[in-house]
């Protein structure tokens, strides 16, 4: 199957989940990285804001009962600037604003966010396959970002449903897998 028949099927299928399925499934996965030793040791997390029914992560960045074991976090967000991403700092309470493509995003004048200070990466996706590749939504925004020899060496964990972790995908040369996969089901690595 073609990227884009793929893409399109998977996310009917998403869209097709009930409100109370899709929560459920959102806070399992955040409770597994909640879990995860690269989450709790990570300062800096780059994230994403859950659009049209991809895994809901507020609970990590909304939870004020942070375990003490770990570190509280800074967070970043994307802002789509053209064919890039530019990341800020975020925390809960900060103002937020529909972007480019309706998806919200922290303000253009929230503070910067360098790659030198980034731990983890969340990245969302429509799939992963258990080689650790994703099918993002075809923008090329992640791959763009991930090819650059300032982000190629973060730790990066793709966020899907179980539904849409895959044996396999079709992959372009440019494709880069991931470090992980989360699901609702746990993290796995390849």
């Amino acid at each position: 199957m073609l990227k884009k028949e793929l893409r399109k099927s998977l996310l009917k299928k998403r869209r097709s989940m009930s409100e109370i399925e899709w929560r459920e499934k959102s806070d399992r996965l955040c409770y597994h990285l909640q879990n995860f030793s690269l989450f709790q040791t990570a300062k800096t997390v780059l994230a994403y804001f859950s659009f049209r029914q991809e895994p809901d992560l507020s609970l990590l960045f909304t939870n004020t009962e942070e375990k003490n074991t770990f570190p509280p976090k800074n967070w970043g967000f994307p802002r789509c600037v053209e064919k890039s991403l530019v990341w800020h700092i975020w925390q809960p309470g900060n103002s937020l604003q529909k972007g480019a493509y309706g998806i919200l995003e922290p303000e253009s004048n929230a503070p910067l966010l360098k790659s030198s200070e980034v731990d983890l990466i969340l990245v969302p996706a429509v799939a992963c396959n258990v080689n650790n590749y994703r099918l993002g939504y075809g923008g090329g925004f992640y791959d763009r970002m991930l090819s650059q020899p300032e982000w190629s060496s973060k730790t990066t964990i793709g966020i899907v449903f179980e539904f849409a972790y895959l044996p396999d995908l079709p992959i372009d040369s440019w494709d880069k897998p991931l470090d992980f996969v989360c699901t609702e089901n746990g993290i796995m690595n390849n």
